[in-house]
């Protein structure tokens, strides 16, 4: 039986009479109009869309994953990973280095992200302005919409004490007279269960899957899932609409049954991957050679902290504890410390060792604490992100070089998140590295650090942050959109999520993509009238 409160509970869709199209179940070709075609129902899309259906547009969305809700969400791992996420949860960089957490459903990553959320950090608009050509766009300028935003999606900071996991950050940072403050969260009626990152099975996670999107269907929009976009349709140096393919229930396109959607605008939210793929694939004007060039990441390394008390991290809000004592130091390279949930699988991965030698680690997992480093990267002449190719089937692949600023921020990262867990009672800790295993003390760790390669596929590195490739900035030579994330070369053509950042943030960027796609689709509403 379905929650009360689930919006796409089979009463709710025929009540309201929802336009919804499976990709799986289409079983002819698909023909359809539009004011506005979104590609992507993420943090980006998900805001376009409301905004502009309640404008009065015609808005088709269109979702290469499938669509999920709380009827769907278990809490297990075996079930999310290969259901909600791109490549089953095991995308990775193109020399493998790095695994990257990617949604892949109705929603996106909103409906298995763990909730951070941040506004955009005033140095970082700063570095925009200065650097990369954006108009416009300042701390005071975002203000309204980032509080429309926190109010629309209940963004508020976490109420209840931290579990254990962000405990130890708080209390590492204070013993060592660190910086820390509490997360602010996009949830309503949170039950502090801590499987964010498998979906919310009562629906108080804000994500675009719960809010704007049945928001947009209510005023009339169509949501298409498991649909791919193939290409932009281009005329005349117009985009003209889109078009799709259908994929079935194991991700794989079905062949010989595609879609064209007609529009007077497209709109790209497909993501910091997905989107430069699609232009791309569809040899969208790129006279500089810019789209999908500078993919920054937020690379991300971390430390496991063994404890005698239990810290039980798969359980409690993921995240809820930071500290940005590292963040602003240096203004070129910095990082944001974190935790990571200790789920089960996802624990499993960080772990190292193989058989007996890995089982007697994940014995201890309820004593195991975890701390992250969120790196900035973008700032730094040494650090300009990557970049996004195609395979030969079209499919996008990230190439992420790690450069040796990466490499010095990594090892003094390691060396203070291992600092902190030991200042807050570790009895042993382990940086995530192949070479490494539990040190005993902190003076051990030190030492131990020195001899550690800082390689490829020698440090365990992740991230779940997706940004840039399609970089906004009014000077055509440098940037793909403009600053109200308009097509420089394309007429009817514009991006709205995280591609368009021209730099990583140094925080979670989801409150950072609403904000700046409520203004941009605010100002594309006033434009289609006009």
């Amino acid at each position: 039986m379905s929650l009360p409160n689930n919006p796409f509970s089979s009463e709710n869709i025929a009540a309201n009479n929802w336009q919804l199209i499976d990709g799986e179940k289409v079983s002819d070709k698909v023909t359809l109009d539009a004011d506005v075609v979104i590609v992507g129902t993420g943090a980006g899309g998900g805001i376009a869309a409301e905004i502009l259906s309640k404008a009065g547009f015609k808005v088709v969305m269109v979702e290469e994953g499938p669509l999920r809700h709380s009827d769907h969400f278990d809490m297990k791992e075996k079930t999310a990973y290969p259901d909600l996420y791109q490549e089953s949860a095991a995308r990775k960089t193109k020399d493998k280095a790095i695994s990257v957490m990617q949604g892949r459903a109705v929603g996106g990553s909103t409906t298995v992200n763990w909730t951070s959320s941040f506004r955009t950090p005033a140095q970082t608009l700063k570095q925009w302005q200065t650097h990369h050509g954006v108009e416009g766009i300042t701390e005071e300028s975002m203000k309204p919409w980032f509080e429309w935003v926190e109010q629309r999606l209940n963004i508020n900071p976490w109420p209840v004490p931290p579990n254990m996991n962000n405990e130890i950050l708080r209390q590492g940072a204070t013993q060592l007279g660190w910086s820390s403050g509490v997360i602010a969260r996009n949830v309503n009626g949170c039950a502090n269960l801590g499987y964010c990152g498998t979906g919310c099975p009562i629906n108080a996670k804000q994500s675009m899957l719960v809010t704007t999107i049945p928001a947009a269907l209510n005023h009339g929009a169509t949501l298409m899932s498991r649909t791919r976009v193939e290409k932009i349709l281009v005329q005349n140096d117009k985009a003209t609409g889109v078009e799709v393919k259908f994929i079935d229930h194991n991700g794989q396109i079905r062949n010989g049954i595609t879609g064209t959607i007609k529009a007077k605008h497209v709109v790209m939210s497909a993501g910091a991957i997905g989107t430069p793929a699609v232009l791309l694939r569809s040899q969208i004007a790129d006279p500089n050679s810019l789209i999908g060039k500078r993919t920054m990441i937020h690379p991300v390394n971390l430390t496991l902290g063994l404890f005698g008390e239990k810290v039980e991290g798969f359980s409690g809000a993921p995240q809820s504890i930071y500290s940005d004592e590292f963040q602003w130091r240096d203004q070129s390279i910095g990082y944001k410390l974190e935790v990571p949930p200790m789920h089960p699988v996802l624990s499993s991965i960080m772990v190292n060792g193989f058989g007996e030698e890995h089982a007697k680690v994940m014995e201890q997992l309820p004593h195991i604490n975890a701390v992250l480093a969120l790196v900035r990267d973008g700032f730094h002449e040494e650090s300009q992100g990557g970049s996004i190719e195609l395979d030969k089937h079209g499919y996008p692949v990230l190439d992420y070089p790690l450069t040796p600023i990466l490499w010095k921020t990594f090892k003094e990262s390691f060396a203070n998140m291992m600092e902190l867990q030991f200042a807050a009672g570790a009895k042993q800790v382990m940086p995530m590295h192949r070479d490494a295993g539990f040190i005993n003390s902190w003076s051990e760790a030190k030492k131990a650090l020195e001899t550690l390669p800082m390689k490829p596929l020698r440090a365990k590195l992740f991230t779940a942050h997706l940004m840039g490739g399609c970089a906004m900035g009014e000077d055509k030579s440098q940037s793909v959109v403009n600053s109200y994330h308009q097509h420089h070369h394309v007429e009817g053509l514009s991006v709205m999520d995280a591609s368009v950042f021209p730099t990583s943030l140094g925080v979670n960027p989801q409150l950072s993509i609403y904000g700046l796609t409520a203004r941009a689709a605010t100002h594309l509403v006033e434009s289609l009238k006009g």
